[in-house]
């Protein structure tokens, strides 16, 4: 089996990689990278993959590396996926998620290519939620309240399309947040994790800076997330949406506590405005039946644990 991953470099890409490469040796994992990725997560297991360049917004380069690769699975991860870039950024957002998913589709099409392809959403997708519709599930509506959840909601909807049109196997699923080691410094855990670290080691000053420590959220390890995105193909429904997440909302301020409780530092805490958003979705919390009656899956890693590899990651980073 030819595995294809976009955006491989990534965080959720390069433990999916990771994952393929341990639990199922006989498949064979290509990558897409543009020229200018970062290479750092993927070192480790660079000679075991194959990487094709092309960019999501070029569709020509895609049909070459789909025409190399001939995959019989695509997991398409590849995306702008910080919220507050969106708000800064919304066309360009748009432009790597909703427009860079029909290039991909209509390559496959021109090369009358028809794999399994799992299209990575996102719960941001859900927006405004009401009460009576907590925990979510696949049905709730979908009322986006920024321009990255606005585009994952074309990119989910597409896939929809472009199966009902065209025939091709797409596989939607919406996965609740995840982090671990390797989450990026932008989002909440990993900045929270980061500057407890440069605490730690004397590089700043005893002051953690946040946003909005009141907004709950559904956290997963991406460890976990990656297996289920394997199990999507292995066991979903073409055509499908499938909520993953663990079923449990934690207020920002519980996952900062618990970080804090992983350190012997002594720190102040201090809302920083600019890390605040225009809208922001209070509760994110996932009913995931349908993709754990599907599937069989559930969440392993302990969430202590989990924040406990994301500081360690950066302990030994700084």
């Amino acid at each position: 089996m030819r595995v294809l991953i976009t955006g491989i470099t990534g965080f959720a890409g390069s433990h999916l990689a990771e994952y393929i490469l341990a639990r199922h040796p006989d498949v064979e994992v290509f990558g897409i990278v543009r020229w200018r990725s970062r290479m750092e997560n993927i070192l480790s297991i660079q000679d075991k993959i194959e990487l094709c360049e092309a960019d999501l917004k070029d569709m020509v380069s895609l049909q070459g590396c789909l025409a190399h690769v001939k995959p019989d699975r695509i997991f398409h991860l590849a995306a702008q996926s910080f919220v507050p870039t969106s708000w800064k950024c919304p066309a360009e957002t748009f432009a790597i998620n909703a427009t860079g998913e029909i290039n991909l589709f209509e390559a496959l099409l021109s090369l009358k290519q028809s794999p399994l392809i799992q299209v990575a959403g996102s719960s941001e997708e859900y927006g405004r939620v009401f009460p009576d519709e907590i925990p979510m599930k696949e049905t709730n509506p979908l009322r986006p309240l920024s321009p990255y959840a606005v585009s994952k909601v074309a990119q989910d909807l597409l896939g929809y399309q472009y199966f009902q049109s065209y025939g091709l196997p797409v596989i939607r699923t919406r996965g609740f947040n995840h982090t671990g080691p390797r989450r990026g410094e932008v989002f909440v855990t990993s900045s929270f994790a980061k500057q407890i670290v440069e605490i730690e080691k004397g590089k700043k000053e005893p002051v953690i800076h946040v946003g909005n420590l009141d907004a709950q959220r559904d956290f997963n390890d991406v460890r976990d997330i990656v297996e289920a995105y394997w199990l999507s193909l292995e066991k979903g429904e073409r055509g499908e949406v499938y909520n993953i997440g663990s079923g449990v909302a934690r207020p920002i301020r519980e996952v900062l506590d618990i970080l804090l409780s992983l350190s012997q530092a002594k720190v102040r805490v201090e809302v920083d405005p600019k890390r605040l958003r225009p809208s922001d979705v209070p509760i994110l919390l996932a009913d995931s039946s349908k993709f754990i009656g599907r599937t069989g899956w559930e969440p392993r890693i302990p969430f202590r644990q989990t924040l406990r590899d994301l500081l360690d990651y950066w302990r030994d980073r700084i």
